[in-house]
Protein backbone atom coordinates (compact mmCIF):
# COMPACT_ATOMS: atom_id res chain seq x y z
CA UNK A 1 0.00 0.00 0.00
CA UNK A 2 1.38 3.38 -0.81
CA UNK A 3 1.61 5.19 2.90
CA UNK A 4 1.17 8.13 1.07
CA UNK A 5 -2.49 7.81 -0.56
CA UNK A 6 -5.07 8.88 2.12
CA UNK A 7 -7.88 7.25 0.43
CA UNK A 8 -6.05 3.76 0.66
CA UNK A 9 -6.29 4.83 4.66
CA UNK A 10 -9.99 5.09 5.41
CA UNK A 11 -11.40 3.36 2.40
CA UNK A 12 -15.10 2.68 3.27
CA UNK A 13 -15.35 5.90 5.13
CA UNK A 14 -16.59 8.82 2.79
CA UNK A 15 -16.80 12.38 2.99
CA UNK A 16 -19.14 15.02 2.40
CA UNK A 17 -18.62 18.07 0.83
CA UNK A 18 -21.29 20.14 2.28
CA UNK A 19 -21.85 23.97 0.74
CA UNK A 20 -23.32 24.99 3.94
CA UNK A 21 -19.88 23.91 5.78
CA UNK A 22 -17.57 26.20 3.37
CA UNK A 23 -15.30 29.33 4.49
CA UNK A 24 -15.98 32.59 3.01
CA UNK A 25 -14.57 31.92 -0.32
CA UNK A 26 -17.55 29.26 -1.03
CA UNK A 27 -15.14 26.31 -1.09
CA UNK A 28 -16.81 23.21 0.39
CA UNK A 29 -15.06 21.35 3.35
CA UNK A 30 -14.39 17.55 4.17
CA UNK A 31 -16.79 16.14 6.81
CA UNK A 32 -15.98 12.64 8.46
CA UNK A 33 -18.85 10.57 7.90
CA UNK A 34 -18.31 7.49 10.52
CA UNK A 35 -19.04 4.02 9.17
CA UNK A 36 -20.12 3.19 13.06
CA UNK A 37 -21.51 5.17 15.21
CA UNK A 38 -21.93 3.22 19.17
CA UNK A 39 -23.84 4.89 21.88
CA UNK A 40 -23.83 3.77 25.47
CA UNK A 41 -27.02 3.85 27.63
CA UNK A 42 -25.14 6.14 29.99
CA UNK A 43 -24.84 8.61 27.15
CA UNK A 44 -28.55 8.92 27.12
CA UNK A 45 -29.32 10.24 30.63
CA UNK A 46 -27.30 13.65 29.49
CA UNK A 47 -29.13 16.38 27.33
CA UNK A 48 -25.87 16.52 25.18
CA UNK A 49 -26.47 12.79 24.72
CA UNK A 50 -29.36 12.90 23.26
CA UNK A 51 -29.01 15.89 20.98
CA UNK A 52 -26.14 14.13 19.95
CA UNK A 53 -27.99 10.98 18.92
CA UNK A 54 -30.47 13.14 17.66
CA UNK A 55 -27.86 15.00 15.11
CA UNK A 56 -26.51 11.77 14.05
CA UNK A 57 -29.96 10.02 13.25
CA UNK A 58 -30.97 13.32 11.36
CA UNK A 59 -27.53 12.43 8.98
CA UNK A 60 -28.43 9.61 8.51
CA UNK A 61 -25.89 7.67 10.04
CA UNK A 62 -25.97 3.64 11.31
CA UNK A 63 -26.47 4.09 15.55
CA UNK A 64 -25.93 1.55 17.50
CA UNK A 65 -27.46 1.54 21.22
CA UNK A 66 -25.37 -0.37 23.05
CA UNK A 67 -26.63 -2.23 26.53
CA UNK A 68 -23.54 -1.33 28.17
CA UNK A 69 -21.18 1.51 29.16
CA UNK A 70 -18.45 -0.19 28.50
CA UNK A 71 -16.64 -0.79 24.65
CA UNK A 72 -16.07 -3.76 23.68
CA UNK A 73 -15.24 -5.73 20.89
CA UNK A 74 -12.94 -3.27 19.02
CA UNK A 75 -9.22 -5.11 19.04
CA UNK A 76 -8.17 -7.48 16.46
CA UNK A 77 -4.81 -9.12 16.45
CA UNK A 78 -4.18 -7.26 12.90
CA UNK A 79 -2.87 -3.66 13.97
CA UNK A 80 -3.62 -2.43 10.62
CA UNK A 81 -7.20 -3.46 10.39
CA UNK A 82 -7.65 -2.63 14.37
CA UNK A 83 -6.30 1.00 13.63
CA UNK A 84 -8.80 0.86 9.97
CA UNK A 85 -12.37 -0.17 11.72
CA UNK A 86 -11.51 2.14 14.81
CA UNK A 87 -10.73 5.59 12.87
CA UNK A 88 -14.13 4.42 11.24
CA UNK A 89 -16.19 4.50 14.46
CA UNK A 90 -17.31 7.41 16.66
CA UNK A 91 -18.81 6.35 20.23
CA UNK A 92 -20.79 8.42 22.64
CA UNK A 93 -20.15 7.92 25.95
CA UNK A 94 -19.52 9.66 29.27
CA UNK A 95 -16.20 11.47 30.05
CA UNK A 96 -14.98 9.79 33.30
CA UNK A 97 -13.89 11.51 36.63
CA UNK A 98 -10.83 11.86 35.82
CA UNK A 99 -11.52 13.85 33.44
CA UNK A 100 -13.03 16.58 35.16
CA UNK A 101 -9.48 16.97 37.27
CA UNK A 102 -7.95 19.01 34.71
CA UNK A 103 -4.15 19.11 34.00
CA UNK A 104 -1.85 21.74 33.18
CA UNK A 105 -0.40 22.00 29.62
CA UNK A 106 2.25 24.36 28.76
CA UNK A 107 3.78 25.64 27.32
CA UNK A 108 0.20 26.54 25.04
CA UNK A 109 -2.25 27.04 27.91
CA UNK A 110 -2.72 27.27 31.18
CA UNK A 111 -5.21 23.91 31.51
CA UNK A 112 -6.28 20.98 29.08
CA UNK A 113 -10.08 19.78 28.93
CA UNK A 114 -11.77 17.39 26.65
CA UNK A 115 -14.92 17.54 24.60
CA UNK A 116 -13.84 14.16 23.07
CA UNK A 117 -11.18 12.05 22.51
CA UNK A 118 -9.45 10.55 19.01
CA UNK A 119 -9.48 12.17 15.88
CA UNK A 120 -10.88 11.29 12.32
CA UNK A 121 -7.90 12.42 10.54
CA UNK A 122 -5.03 10.18 9.49
CA UNK A 123 -1.51 12.13 10.25
CA UNK A 124 1.20 10.10 10.15
CA UNK A 125 2.98 11.78 12.48
CA UNK A 126 0.04 11.46 14.65
CA UNK A 127 0.51 12.94 18.60
CA UNK A 128 -1.68 10.79 20.11
CA UNK A 129 0.12 7.49 18.38
CA UNK A 130 1.55 6.05 22.08
CA UNK A 131 -0.38 8.26 24.04
CA UNK A 132 -4.15 6.85 24.16
CA UNK A 133 -4.53 3.08 25.66
CA UNK A 134 -6.55 0.57 22.55
CA UNK A 135 -7.47 1.45 19.18
CA UNK A 136 -8.20 5.16 18.41
CA UNK A 137 -11.69 5.38 18.56
CA UNK A 138 -13.10 9.03 18.37
CA UNK A 139 -14.89 9.22 21.61
CA UNK A 140 -17.20 12.26 22.24
CA UNK A 141 -18.50 12.98 25.80
CA UNK A 142 -22.34 13.57 26.14
CA UNK A 143 -21.57 14.89 29.78
CA UNK A 144 -20.84 18.48 28.46
CA UNK A 145 -23.00 20.19 30.99
CA UNK A 146 -20.66 18.45 33.98
CA UNK A 147 -17.20 19.36 31.76
CA UNK A 148 -18.01 23.06 30.71
CA UNK A 149 -19.60 23.68 34.97
CA UNK A 150 -15.95 22.33 36.16
CA UNK A 151 -14.21 25.09 34.26
CA UNK A 152 -15.22 27.58 36.89
CA UNK A 153 -12.87 26.57 39.72
CA UNK A 154 -9.98 26.48 37.12
CA UNK A 155 -10.81 30.17 36.42
CA UNK A 156 -7.44 32.58 37.68
CA UNK A 157 -5.44 29.86 37.76
CA UNK A 158 -2.43 28.53 36.05
CA UNK A 159 1.13 28.13 35.11
CA UNK A 160 1.07 29.59 31.73
CA UNK A 161 -0.83 32.35 30.26
CA UNK A 162 -2.22 33.21 34.12
CA UNK A 163 1.81 33.55 35.27
CA UNK A 164 3.35 35.23 32.31
CA UNK A 165 3.22 39.17 31.90
CA UNK A 166 3.53 38.81 27.87
CA UNK A 167 0.53 36.51 27.79
CA UNK A 168 -1.77 37.81 30.90
CA UNK A 169 -4.03 39.52 29.05
CA UNK A 170 -5.64 36.41 26.98
CA UNK A 171 -6.94 35.24 30.61
CA UNK A 172 -6.83 31.88 32.38
CA UNK A 173 -6.83 29.82 29.28
CA UNK A 174 -8.25 26.52 28.86
CA UNK A 175 -7.14 24.17 25.51
CA UNK A 176 -9.74 21.97 24.23
CA UNK A 177 -7.74 20.01 21.49
CA UNK A 178 -5.00 18.34 23.14
CA UNK A 179 -6.83 14.53 22.56
CA UNK A 180 -8.95 15.63 19.26
CA UNK A 181 -9.69 17.99 16.58
CA UNK A 182 -13.03 19.46 17.58
CA UNK A 183 -14.21 20.87 14.21
CA UNK A 184 -13.50 17.81 13.02
CA UNK A 185 -16.49 16.40 14.56
CA UNK A 186 -18.56 19.43 14.93
CA UNK A 187 -21.12 18.50 12.76
CA UNK A 188 -21.99 15.23 14.71
CA UNK A 189 -21.40 16.40 18.18
CA UNK A 190 -22.32 20.26 18.35
CA UNK A 191 -19.86 20.35 21.14
CA UNK A 192 -17.58 23.09 20.34
CA UNK A 193 -19.91 25.42 19.61
CA UNK A 194 -21.28 24.85 22.91
CA UNK A 195 -18.50 25.59 24.40
CA UNK A 196 -17.61 28.79 22.21
CA UNK A 197 -20.90 30.13 23.65
CA UNK A 198 -19.87 29.13 27.17
CA UNK A 199 -16.52 31.29 26.94
CA UNK A 200 -18.62 34.06 25.34
CA UNK A 201 -20.69 34.26 28.15
CA UNK A 202 -18.34 33.37 30.87
CA UNK A 203 -18.00 37.56 32.58
CA UNK A 204 -14.58 36.67 33.59
CA UNK A 205 -10.96 36.98 31.47
CA UNK A 206 -10.96 33.56 30.32
CA UNK A 207 -10.10 32.15 27.05
CA UNK A 208 -11.23 28.84 24.81
CA UNK A 209 -7.87 27.80 22.43
CA UNK A 210 -8.18 25.08 19.65
CA UNK A 211 -6.14 23.47 17.17
CA UNK A 212 -7.58 22.59 13.67
CA UNK A 213 -6.77 20.83 10.70
CA UNK A 214 -10.02 21.11 9.18
CA UNK A 215 -12.27 23.83 7.29
CA UNK A 216 -15.65 23.74 8.43
CA UNK A 217 -16.13 27.24 10.23
CA UNK A 218 -19.58 28.02 8.90
CA UNK A 219 -21.16 27.15 12.21
CA UNK A 220 -18.85 29.28 13.92
CA UNK A 221 -19.06 32.40 12.26
CA UNK A 222 -22.14 33.92 13.66
CA UNK A 223 -21.86 32.47 17.46
CA UNK A 224 -21.51 34.96 20.39
CA UNK A 225 -18.01 34.07 21.11
CA UNK A 226 -17.51 37.74 21.91
CA UNK A 227 -13.56 37.64 21.59
CA UNK A 228 -12.83 34.81 23.95
CA UNK A 229 -12.17 31.34 21.49
CA UNK A 230 -8.57 31.42 19.36
CA UNK A 231 -9.13 29.44 17.03
CA UNK A 232 -5.37 28.15 15.28
CA UNK A 233 -5.41 26.37 12.41
CA UNK A 234 -2.39 23.67 12.26
CA UNK A 235 -0.65 24.08 8.51
CA UNK A 236 2.66 22.91 7.27
CA UNK A 237 4.60 23.54 3.92
CA UNK A 238 2.96 21.81 1.18
CA UNK A 239 5.35 19.24 0.47
CA UNK A 240 4.04 17.61 3.90
CA UNK A 241 0.74 17.48 2.81
CA UNK A 242 1.31 13.98 1.77
CA UNK A 243 1.54 13.11 5.72
CA UNK A 244 -2.12 14.58 6.70
CA UNK A 245 -4.74 12.15 5.46
CA UNK A 246 -8.34 13.03 5.84
CA UNK A 247 -7.39 16.35 6.80
CA UNK A 248 -8.97 20.10 4.93
CA UNK A 249 -6.81 21.49 2.38
CA UNK A 250 -4.00 23.67 3.29
CA UNK A 251 -6.05 26.57 1.45
CA UNK A 252 -9.35 25.34 2.55
CA UNK A 253 -7.61 25.68 6.12
CA UNK A 254 -6.14 29.15 5.56
CA UNK A 255 -9.54 30.45 3.77
CA UNK A 256 -11.33 29.34 6.73
CA UNK A 257 -8.61 31.12 9.20
CA UNK A 258 -9.44 34.25 7.25
CA UNK A 259 -13.22 33.73 7.35
CA UNK A 260 -13.28 33.46 11.39
CA UNK A 261 -10.51 36.33 12.19
CA UNK A 262 -12.97 38.34 9.77
CA UNK A 263 -16.02 37.18 11.99
CA UNK A 264 -14.00 38.41 15.02
CA UNK A 265 -12.51 35.48 16.61
CA UNK A 266 -8.53 35.66 17.69
CA UNK A 267 -6.70 33.64 15.37
CA UNK A 268 -3.09 31.63 15.38
CA UNK A 269 -0.94 29.77 13.09
CA UNK A 270 0.10 26.54 14.57
CA UNK A 271 2.74 25.05 11.93
CA UNK A 272 3.29 21.55 13.12
CA UNK A 273 5.37 19.25 12.85
CA UNK A 274 8.11 21.70 11.55
CA UNK A 275 10.11 19.33 9.15
CA UNK A 276 13.36 19.72 6.78
CA UNK A 277 11.48 18.99 3.88
CA UNK A 278 12.97 19.23 0.14
CA UNK A 279 13.79 23.03 0.06
CA UNK A 280 12.44 23.46 3.55
CA UNK A 281 13.17 27.30 3.68
CA UNK A 282 11.54 28.18 0.03
CA UNK A 283 8.41 25.44 1.05
CA UNK A 284 7.91 27.42 4.57
CA UNK A 285 8.19 31.22 3.23
CA UNK A 286 5.49 29.88 0.64
CA UNK A 287 3.20 28.51 3.49
CA UNK A 288 3.58 32.06 5.68
CA UNK A 289 3.06 34.34 2.34
CA UNK A 290 0.26 32.64 1.68
CA UNK A 291 -1.19 32.99 5.19
CA UNK A 292 -0.25 36.92 5.01
CA UNK A 293 -2.27 36.93 1.47
CA UNK A 294 -5.11 35.26 3.23
CA UNK A 295 -5.04 37.77 6.46
CA UNK A 296 -4.32 40.54 4.69
CA UNK A 297 -7.15 43.85 5.41
CA UNK A 298 -8.65 42.17 8.48
CA UNK A 299 -9.57 44.86 10.99
CA UNK A 300 -8.29 44.42 14.51
CA UNK A 301 -6.39 41.41 13.35
CA UNK A 302 -5.43 39.30 16.84
CA UNK A 303 -3.00 37.01 15.49
CA UNK A 304 -0.40 34.27 17.34
CA UNK A 305 2.24 31.67 16.00
CA UNK A 306 3.22 28.67 17.67
CA UNK A 307 6.22 26.98 15.81
CA UNK A 308 6.42 22.87 16.84
CA UNK A 309 8.81 20.79 15.60
CA UNK A 310 8.49 17.15 15.28
CA UNK A 311 9.60 14.56 17.84
CA UNK A 312 8.65 10.86 18.38
CA UNK A 313 9.67 8.51 20.75
CA UNK A 314 9.95 4.60 20.71
CA UNK A 315 6.27 4.00 21.60
CA UNK A 316 5.12 6.41 19.13
CA UNK A 317 7.18 5.20 16.40
CA UNK A 318 6.15 1.71 16.83
CA UNK A 319 2.87 2.54 16.86
CA UNK A 320 2.70 4.81 13.64
CA UNK A 321 4.84 1.95 11.71
CA UNK A 322 1.98 -0.42 12.33
CA UNK A 323 -0.69 2.11 11.15
CA UNK A 324 1.49 3.58 8.39
CA UNK A 325 3.82 0.54 7.09
CA UNK A 326 5.79 1.94 4.04
CA UNK A 327 5.60 5.56 5.34
CA UNK A 328 8.61 7.80 4.57
CA UNK A 329 8.09 9.75 7.59
CA UNK A 330 11.51 10.46 8.38
CA UNK A 331 11.94 8.82 12.16
CA UNK A 332 15.61 7.38 11.85
CA UNK A 333 17.14 7.59 15.49
CA UNK A 334 20.52 7.96 13.92
CA UNK A 335 19.39 11.31 12.44
CA UNK A 336 17.98 12.80 15.56
CA UNK A 337 18.99 13.99 18.94
CA UNK A 338 18.05 12.04 22.12
CA UNK A 339 16.25 13.92 24.60
CA UNK A 340 15.00 13.10 27.71
CA UNK A 341 11.24 14.64 29.07
CA UNK A 342 10.85 15.83 32.48
CA UNK A 343 9.18 12.69 33.59
CA UNK A 344 12.49 10.78 32.15
CA UNK A 345 11.05 9.60 28.78
CA UNK A 346 13.17 9.55 25.39
CA UNK A 347 12.34 11.78 23.03
CA UNK A 348 14.02 12.26 19.52
CA UNK A 349 14.20 15.21 18.03
CA UNK A 350 16.56 17.03 15.21
CA UNK A 351 19.77 18.08 15.73
CA UNK A 352 20.57 21.54 17.54
CA UNK A 353 22.11 22.98 14.61
CA UNK A 354 18.95 22.14 12.41
CA UNK A 355 16.90 23.52 15.12
CA UNK A 356 18.52 27.11 15.54
CA UNK A 357 18.58 27.23 11.54
CA UNK A 358 14.77 26.44 11.22
CA UNK A 359 14.01 28.60 14.21
CA UNK A 360 15.64 31.63 13.00
CA UNK A 361 14.57 31.05 9.39
CA UNK A 362 10.47 30.45 10.42
CA UNK A 363 10.41 33.33 13.18
CA UNK A 364 12.45 35.68 10.36
CA UNK A 365 10.07 34.77 7.87
CA UNK A 366 6.70 35.28 10.54
CA UNK A 367 8.32 38.95 10.82
CA UNK A 368 8.80 40.01 7.17
CA UNK A 369 5.01 38.76 6.15
CA UNK A 370 3.16 38.69 9.16
CA UNK A 371 4.27 41.34 11.44
CA UNK A 372 1.37 40.99 13.50
CA UNK A 373 1.60 37.71 14.67
CA UNK A 374 3.17 36.79 18.26
CA UNK A 375 5.34 33.92 18.76
CA UNK A 376 4.23 32.65 21.44
CA UNK A 377 6.88 29.14 21.76
CA UNK A 378 9.23 27.40 19.70
CA UNK A 379 9.55 23.52 20.80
Amino acid sequence: MDASSPSDLHAGDPVRRDPAAAPATGRASRLWRPRRVLVTPGALEHPHGRAILARLEAQGLPVERLAANRLTGLRHADPRRAYAEAKATLAIVVAPPTKLKLQPIPPSADWRFDLAEGCPAHCQYCYLAGSLSGPPVTRAYANLEAILANLGSYAGQGGVTSAQAARAHEGTTFEASCYTDPLGIEHLTGSLSAAIRHFGAWEAPVQLRFTTKFAAVAPLLDLPHRGRTRIRFSVNAAPAARFEGGTAPLRARLDAMGAVARAGYPVGLTIAPILPVPDWRAAYAALIADAARVLAGVPNLDLTAELITHRFTPGSKQVLEGWYPGSDLPMREAERSRKLTKFGSVKYVFPKDLMAEMREALTGLLARDLPAARVLYWT
